[in-house]
C-alpha cells in the first residue's frame, strides 16, 4: 500500500464531513466501524464516549500512527453501535472483530501480544483468568493442565480494560480468579479461610466450600452465556431461569438468579464508597489518586504477571520503647477496607523495630503460612532495607512463602523489593508510588492512633 499524499480539496471536505458526523454522535459508550467507499469494514474500535473517540480520527491535528493514517485516508463513512457501558463495548468489539476480520485489526492475530479471557472447564470449581498465552504452552513445551478443554475468548485489544471488565463482572457472577487447586469434598476445604473477595461479596468462596460445585458451575455457565450474547437476551433468559426455579420450589437458586439480574442492571452505575456497601476507611484521602492506574503502575514496577487486587501495609509505633504497637491495614482494588484492619500490642520487643516487625508478620500471616488462607498480592512494610529483611526473616519460618514483599523508605521514598539488590526509585507523581504512600501513611496513622490510646490508658492508670 502506498503512503497517503498531501490532502486535496476533496480530501479535506471528506474529513470535515466525517468530523461533523462524529461530533453529532450521542455521548455514550459504543463501538464504531470504519468503512471504505465500497462499504467494506476497515477497522472496529470501542469508545467510552463515541463522539470524543471517533472525532479524534478526523481532526486536522490528530496524532495518528502510520497505520491509522493509511486507514483514515480511505475511510468514506462509519457506523456505530451504542452500548450500555464500557465493558459491554469491549465485548461487542471483540465479537465483531472475530466475525468480520477487518483489515486494520490484523494485529490481533498475534497470540503472544494480546490478552485472552480463559474459563477453565475440567476443575471442580472452574476459574477465570486473563492470559497472553491462549495455547497454554509452558516453558518445557507441554500444555498447562488447566487449559485442557478451557473456553477461551479473545483476543482483546486492551489488557487493562479486559481486567477491569473481569473485576466488574465478578461482582455479578462471583467466580473465582485465584490459582488454588480446589478439589470438591477435600477435608482441608472446611478449615480454609476465604480471601477478601468473599468478604466484599465478589466470590462465593468455593475454596471453603461455601457453595456446592453444581451451584458454582451454574454461575459460571451463566457467565459464559453472558459473554456470548447481548445483555438484553441474557436478562430474558435469566428471568426464565428464575421463574423455572421458583416454580420448582428451588427458592435458593431463584433468589441467586434474581440477585444476578439486579446486579447486571446496576453495572452501569458508577460505584462509590457508599454505593458499594463496603467499610472504606473514611480518614484516608484518596480523592487525588486513581486506584486503577496506581495498581497497574505498581504491577508493572514489580514485574507481576497478574493484576494486583489486595495490598496490605504493616507499621510499628512506639515512644522510646514504651507501648509498642503494630498495625496491619488492607486495601482492596486500591481502596482501604476498614473491616480488615488489625492492631497488635507488642510486649516483648521493646524499642526493637526489627523484632516488632517479625512478631507482627508471624502473628498476622501464620494461617497463610500454614496454607489455610491466601496471602495478599503485595505486602508493604514501612521502612527501608532493614525492615524488609526483618519481615522476610519471619516469612522464612512459615511453610508457604508470600508472593511479593516490599518496603517503602521515607524521605527518598525508595521501594525495596524481595530478592532485588538495588531499590527502585520512582518519580514523585508515579501512580504506583502514590498508592504505596497511601497504604504506608494509613498503616502509620492506624498504628499511631492505637499507640496514643494505650499511652492515655497508662497515664490514667498511673494517675
Amino acid at each position: 500500500m502506498t503512503e497517503p499524499g498531501p490532502s486535496t480539496g476533496d480530501d479535506a471536505q471528506r474529513l470535515e464531513g466525517l468530523l461533523r458526523k462524529a461530533r453529532a454522535l450521542p455521548p455514550v459508550p459504543g463501538v464504531y466501524l470504519m468503512k471504505d467507499a465500497g462499504g467494506k469494514v476497515l477497522y472496529v474500535g470501542k469508545a467510552s464516549r463515541l463522539p470524543d473517540r471517533v472525532s479524534s480520527y478526523f481532526v486536522p491535528s490528530a496524532d495518528l500512527t502510520h497505520l491509522k493514517q493509511q486507514m483514515v485516508s480511505i475511510v468514506a463513512d462509519f457506523d456505530t453501535l451504542e452500548c450500555d457501558s464500557e465493558w459491554e463495548a469491549l465485548l461487542t468489539e471483540n465479537r465483531l472483530i472475530k466475525d468480520i476480520h477487518p483489515r486494520y485489526n490484523v494485529r490481533l492475530t498475534d497470540d503472544k501480544t494480546f490478552p485472552y479471557l480463559v474459563i477453565t472447564q475440567r476443575e471442580d470449581y472452574p476459574r477465570v483468568f486473563v492470559t497472553r498465552n491462549p495455547a497454554g504452552i509452558q516453558d518445557d513445551g507441554t500444555a498447562a493442565p488447566e487449559m485442557k478443554g478451557a473456553k477461551v475468548f479473545g483476543p482483546f485489544t486492551n489488557a487493562g480494560a479486559l481486567r477491569e471488565a473481569v473485576q466488574v463482572l465478578q461482582r455479578v457472577f462471583k467466580f473465582r480468579t485465584c490459582r488454588l487447586d480446589i478439589v470438591a469434598g477435600n477435608e482441608k476445604n472446611r478449615h480454609f479461610r476465604p480471601c477478601l473477595l468473599h468478604a466484599i461479596n465478589q466470590c462465593t468462596a468455593p475454596c471453603a466450600e461455601r457453595i456446592t460445585p453444581a451451584a458454582y458451575r451454574a454461575d459460571v455457565d451463566r457467565f459464559v452465556r453472558f459473554l456470548g450474547t447481548k445483555r438484553s437476551e441474557m436478562l430474558r433468559e435469566m428471568a426464565r431461569d428464575m421463574e423455572a426455579a421458583a416454580a420448582a420450589m428451588d427458592y435458593e437458586r431463584a433468589a441467586s438468579v434474581r440477585d444476578q439480574i439486579k446486579a447486571i442492571r446496576k453495572l452501569d452505575e458508577r460505584s462509590s464508597s457508599d454505593a458499594d456497601g463496603l467499610s472504606w476507611q473514611p480518614e484516608t484521602d484518596m480523592a487525588s489518586l486513581d486506584p486503577r492506574k496506581g495498581l497497574e503502575s505498581l504491577r508493572r514496577t514489580l514485574g507481576l504477571a497478574e493484576p494486583i487486587r489486595c495490598v496490605e501495609g504493616i507499621d510499628i509505633a512506639h515512644l522510646h520503647g514504651g507501648e509498642t504497637v503494630g498495625s496491619k491495614v488492607c486495601f482492596i482494588d486500591g481502596r482501604p477496607l476498614k473491616s480488615e484492619y488489625r492492631r497488635f500490642k507488642i510486649t516483648r520487643a521493646g524499642n526493637d523495630d526489627y523484632a516488632s516487625i517479625r512478631e507482627v508478620v508471624s502473628r498476622r500471616y501464620r494461617e497463610a503460612g500454614a496454607g489455610a488462607e491466601l496471602y495478599p498480592d503485595v505486602i508493604l512494610i514501612d521502612g527501608g532495607l532493614g525492615q524488609l529483611h526483618a519481615g522476610l526473616e519471619a516469612f522464612e519460618q512459615l511453610g508457604v512463602k508470600p508472593p511479593m514483599v516490599i518496603s517503602l523508605a521515607k524521605k527518598e521514598e525508595l521501594v525495596y523489593v524481595q530478592r532485588r539488590g538495588e531499590p527502585i526509585r520512582l518519580g514523585r507523581e508515579n501512580a504506583g508510588l502514590r498508592l504505596l504512600q497511601a497504604v504506608r501513611d494509613e498503616a502509620h496513622r492506624f498504628a499511631q492512633h492505637y499507640h496514643h490510646v494505650l499511652r492515655r490508658k497508662r497515664q490514667l492508670d498511673e494517675d
